[in-house]
């Protein structure tokens, strides 16, 4: 008896898309480990919060010029808690603001994956219509300023970051920094938000390490 004729086995011609769509996914999540990984790095070198509210060490400034040497001072050593404080501030506002942090989820959820880590390779298609890397960049960085300059975010936002600043600098003014010492592996010009750069550096290498032809 004469075996039935096999028939042959068309690969999914979706599948290959489907692998493209996929393809950026190793780096985005090579970003958030090594971003996790810089962040608690940063905050291991949090200083003490009862050193930060020391009663004792809290005493007037004489002169604007003192205050301004008090907060230059305090500033680099206590950075990591001064930043601490200013997300602190700007996340209870958005917290209080449910469709303000829903409308920065989606606008930072753009930016991550219709541009940073879709592949270089793979155009934007969206309602049958392609759209090219700079038509994408352009309605990205329009759609920012919209979102940040011409709504109720903006003023939050601003609000939000001015209340934290303004409480870095009345403890900085405030605070006697005179018992700091500064470690001498630090860098003299370490700013208030420098911890930062360490993060922005590894995912930088992240998407530069990986295969995924990502944009960082």
């Amino acid at each position: 008896m004469a075996n039935p004729p096999t028939l042959p086995i068309s690969e999914n011609p979706g599948g290959g898309s489907q692998s493209q769509q996929t393809v950026s996914a190793p780096a985005f999540r090579t970003f958030l480990s090594r971003l996790s990984s810089s962040i608690r790095q940063s905050l291991s070198q949090r200083r003490p919060w009862l050193e930060l509210v020391d009663r004792s060490a809290i005493s007037r400034p004489d002169s604007l010029t003192d205050a301004y040497s008090r907060i230059r001072r305090n500033l680099p050593y206590f950075k990591v808690n001064y930043v601490t404080i200013v997300s602190s501030v700007l996340a209870l506002s958005l917290l209080s603001h449910p469709l303000s942090l829903l409308v920065l989820l989606c606008l930072f959820g753009a930016w991550i994956f219709l541009y940073l880590f879709r592949p270089s390779d793979q155009p934007l298609v969206i309602l049958g219509r392609t759209f090219s890397d700079r038509e994408t960049l352009g309605v990205l960085v329009l759609l920012t300023i919209v979102v940040v300059f011409l709504t109720s975010v903006g003023s939050l936002l601003t609000s939000a970051l001015m209340i934290g600043f303004g409480i870095v600098c009345l403890h900085g003014a405030f605070r006697v920094p005179e018992d700091l010492f500064l470690d001498d592996q630090e860098p003299a010009n370490t700013g208030l938000l420098s911890f930062l750069s360490g993060a922005a550096t590894s995912a930088a290498v992240a998407a530069a390490s990986t295969p995924a032809p990502g944009r960082v």
